[in-house]
């Protein structure tokens, strides 16, 4: 089983409050891995990455998709030397393209990114003007 398949189904087993829906998409290059679905009725993207090193590698396809929407994206990075899962945004793409682990991730640990991308949605501004 390749690392990022693995750390899907840890990513599925961990973070339960949150629906999963893996994209396979050959047809659309660069789309991401996972579709999120929060208790919150908020959809967004996650694009999981594997690396043994500080570098993170992307495709253009991926970095394009991630420019052109930058928000509701993410990128879960499971860095193999220390085991502990990196949250960025997907605006950062290409700062995490051309800087790695060293750009500082919005959250770490799987359980405070789970936190945070079930958060995504909770607070509307339709709900403060009936």
């Amino acid at each position: 089983m390749k690392p990022e398949t693995k750390f899907y189904a840890k990513v599925k087993s961990q973070i339960k409050n949150i629906s999963w829906i893996r994209i396979e998409n050959l047809s659309v290059p660069g789309t991401p891995d996972l579709l999120g679905y929060t208790n919150f009725g908020h959809f967004f993207t996650l694009e999981l990455k594997y690396t043994k090193t500080n570098k993170v590698t992307f495709s253009p396809h991926q970095i394009a998709f991630h420019v052109k929407h930058p928000q509701n994206t993410f990128i879960l990075v499971q860095d193999a030397r220390d085991m502990i899962p990196k949250l960025y945004e997907g605006s950062r793409i290409r700062e995490l393209a051309a800087c790695g682990l060293e750009l500082d991730a919005c959250c770490l640990g799987l359980e405070a990114c789970g936190l945070k991308l079930a958060a995504l949605g909770s607070y509307r501004r339709d709900s403060l003007f009936p």
